[in-house]
């Protein structure tokens, strides 16, 4: 299993997308802030996603 890094962005849930904050042993805490319709949405800022529900879709340049 593959691990996001800190700035990844990933994606869970049927399309919802987030930049990783943080990685923790079995999970990663995600900004929901990065997706355009954020608002529209109506969700919580920030989500708590375990490893083997997303994907990473756009990985960090560092």
């Amino acid at each position: 299993m593959i691990k996001a890094e800190v700035g990844n962005v990933v994606e869970f849930k049927q399309g919802l997308q987030g930049v990783v904050e943080k990685v923790n042993e079995n999970s990663v805490i995600v900004d929901l802030t990065y997706m355009s319709n954020f608002r529209d949405l109506e969700l919580d800022q920030r989500t708590v996603i375990n490893h083997k529900h997303y994907k990473i879709v756009k990985e960090t340049a560092y």
